[in-house]
């Protein structure tokens, strides 16, 4: 498994994968910002705790500090 940084609001969070490209990547920040913006509380809560993000095929797991807020997130 690669281990990548990216920058979300204003933190660093590890995003780990097995195989990605650059659409996955920007599909992935792209996903985020528009969650972050327009999603319900649930994700909101999840994106403010995110402690980091798994790749697993088109979706990204987001892990946050409870484990029960932690969602997947569909990239395509």
């Amino acid at each position: 498994m690669t281990k990548q940084l990216i920058n979300f609001q204003n933190k660093t969070i590890p995003v780990f994968y097995t195989s990605m490209n650059k659409k996955t990547l920007t599909a992935l920040l792209t996903a985020l910002d528009s969650k972050m913006k327009t999603g319900k509380k649930a994700i909101k809560k999840c994106l403010d705790t995110l402690i980091s993000i798994e790749i697993i095929g088109c979706e990204a797991i987001l892990h946050s500090k409870r484990e029960s807020d932690t969602l997947a997130l569909s990239l395509f």
